[in-house]
């Protein structure tokens, strides 16, 4: 299976670089948005920039009311780390079951998007980093052999997508995540469900402790004054 090397649309550029100010406080929770100040800002018309908000409308990341406006959403720490543990299982149950299904063109494609991961993890790049950690992912999923579970975990994959990219930012984490990676490969390579439902579990569970730590520095930098 060929590697994605597509470089992120116009939409997923403006999208990802709104996701950074709003998940680094940039942008506050209850900031109204306007579209055309976006577009001004991107230098772009107002279709890209209502795609792009209604990505971050379906990641949570952002409430359409009607009549009254786009707003940033007000975001709870306590509800995303709740997220990330579901999320957690999610993936445990995925890799438990790619590692029972998985056949030997999913194991090898696997192998290549691992390899991709630390290719690119070297480089140094986080944001490249997490577009190739997205397609190693993605390849358990589908090696999970159930339509259903694909669809519920990518749904709050989704939801938690600029949560588990921001977490990346995070000293040392890249280094981290490619060895957790090379563990679940091993499991998923030995048909070890336990192993690597343990693996994959582990490897979330720590993401979402890691984004406690970014949650409150952004809570401290909206607790300060604005320079308005």
């Amino acid at each position: 299976m060929a590697l994605s090397n597509a470089k992120p649309t116009l939409v997923q550029r403006m999208r990802e670089q709104l996701e950074d100010d709003i998940v680094e406080g940039r942008l506050r929770p209850g900031e109204q948005l306007h579209i055309d100040e976006i577009a001004e800002r991107f230098e772009v018309s107002r279709t890209p920039v209502r795609e792009a908000l209604q990505q971050l409308e379906a990641s949570g990341l952002v409430d359409v009311l009607p009549k009254r406006g786009t707003y940033v959403a007000s975001i709870s720490p306590a509800g995303l780390i709740q997220m990330f543990e579901v999320m957690a299982e999610l993936e445990a149950m995925c890799a438990r079951l790619a590692a029972r299904r998985a056949d030997a063109a999913l194991l090898a494609a696997l192998t290549q998007a691992r390899q991709h991961c630390e290719a690119v993890g070297m480089a140094g790049d986080p944001n490249a980093y997490y577009h190739a950690n997205e397609v190693f992912h993605q390849l358990i999923y589908r090696a999970s052999g159930n339509d259903f579970l694909v669809q519920q975990t990518t749904t709050l994959k989704n939801r938690l997508k600029p949560y588990r990219r921001m977490q990346l930012q995070v000293r040392h984490r890249v280094g981290q995540s490619i060895a957790e990676h090379a563990e679940l490969s091993a499991a998923l390579q030995a048909g070890d469900e336990e192993r690597a439902a343990r693996a994959a579990r582990q490897h979330v569970l720590v993401q979402g402790e890691r984004f406690t730590d970014l949650i409150s520095m952004v809570n401290q930098r909206n607790l300060q004054p604005s320079d308005n």
